[in-house]
């Protein structure tokens, strides 16, 4: 049996919430002079999905925490783009699957290795690779430069999702394996590129041993949780178990014990060392953040339990769609499906709200949503109290006035 070390620190609940909302970078000031960047840099990785109601989750997770900052400017700042049928001349990302399908920092391009040794290995794939694509693909890309899917031949042999080319699967294998790299998507579509071209040269090596990269990957989901058990902290890049225990004495990080927590938790020293203060963040999450997207953790540290309906039957779905959870005042208040019409209206289609005082909050948070995506009215259709939608509309009106002067 192992023995664990003694915990360093006693944290009650209410600290444990604060530390993750600041090392989420939902309390106190951001730093709105490293942007976007900053934000992924801070974050380690912003997923990615094919859903766009509001907006795209990758654009989604920035705005969240600095306001409204501007959609092109968010693609911008994940993809500098260079000229074209020219790879980008300076990447600040890449495209990997971590946590699910990821924007990551170039800058942890290394310590990926690990994964892809595992992809190379891989005795069995769902989709057969034919003679002679995987070799095609990289002569292609060798020759004429960065190219999407389309581009390299065809993504799909049907219409149907699953139904790839054999190019397609070619250039994702490779993709996996580490011999092509996305660090741009044009029209939502990847770019593919030659990682020997696209990739730093400092950078572009797997001269990392697996447990150098699960200690620093271990360390870096510790410290952009502030605060987890070794589930939250494998959770985070899909890490394993038995990966999380072999590197996380030697991680950098310190035992904790929080109050209400059945398991074991570990911490950023650094989160610990200074009492977390500062302005709340009141905004829409996407349902793919990652504050919230660990259910288990959501539930523990919020009390509120969080599932995305999209894939649910519409008989069946409870909250709507794609529910927003609504962050106000460090807690989520509430839930917000949304939708978009012509002619610039924010329809919140279904608002779920967690009782009166909950109103104000989520009011301001449609408003400024819609503020950013450039709509002029929202529409409120059900509210879950309905007595609460009067109230509701006369403040969202209000916030919305105030936003858009």
């Amino acid at each position: 049996m192992t023995t664990l070390p003694r915990p360093t620190a006693a944290l009650s609940a209410d600290e444990a919430r604060r530390i993750a909302l600041r090392a989420q970078g939902f309390l106190g000031a951001p730093d709105r002079r490293a942007g976007v960047r900053g934000v992924l840099r801070h974050l380690g990785a912003v997923q990615l999905d094919t859903i766009s109601v509001l907006a795209r989750s990758h654009e989604l997770i920035p705005y969240a925490r600095l306001g409204a900052v501007g959609r092109k400017a968010v693609e911008a700042a994940y993809w500098t783009a260079g000229s074209l049928g020219a790879p980008p001349a300076r990447p600040h990302a890449f495209e990997y699957w971590s946590h699910a399908a990821c924007i990551l920092p170039i800058e942890e391009w290394p310590h990926f290795a690990f994964r892809r040794r595992a992809y190379r290995d891989r005795p069995h794939w769902s989709h057969e690779l034919p003679d002679g694509a995987y070799d095609q693909v990289i002569k292609q890309l060798r020759a004429e430069g960065p190219l999407t899917a389309t581009e390299l031949g065809g993504a799909k042999k049907t219409s149907e999702w699953w139904d790839w080319s054999g190019t397609k699967v070619a250039v994702e294998r490779a993709l996996m394996y580490g011999e092509v790299v996305c660090v741009q998507r044009r029209g939502w579509k990847r770019v593919y590129d030659l990682a020997e071209r696209a990739v730093p040269d400092t950078l572009l090596h797997d001269d990392l041993d697996d447990t150098e990269c699960l200690r620093r990957l271990v360390r870096l989901a510790g410290q952009s949780l502030g605060v987890g058990t070794r589930a939250d902290i494998a959770d985070y890049h899909r890490l394993k178990a038995e990966q999380v225990d072999a590197v996380i004495a030697d991680s950098g990080l310190v035992p904790v014990e929080v109050e209400g927590w059945s398991k074991p938790a570990w911490a950023d020293p650094a989160a610990l060392a200074t009492p977390p203060r500062g302005r709340h963040r009141t905004t829409l999450l996407s349902p793919f953040d990652s504050l919230i997207w660990d259910r288990a953790r959501t539930e523990r540290i919020f009390g509120f339990t969080h599932r995305l309906e999209a894939y649910v039957p519409k008989p069946k779905r409870v909250y709507g769609y794609y529910a927003m959870p609504v962050l106000a005042g460090g807690r989520l208040v509430g839930r917000v499906d949304p939708a978009r019409e012509a002619g610039g209206i924010l329809v919140a289609r279904q608002v779920t709200l967690d009782g009166p005082k909950a109103v104000p909050a989520v009011a301001e948070a449609l408003a400024e949503a819609a503020s950013w995506v450039n709509c002029t009215t929202v529409r409120v259709e059900r509210v879950d109290t309905p007595e609460l939608r009067e109230p509701l509309v006369r403040d969202v009106t209000r916030a919305l006035m105030t936003a858009l002067r």
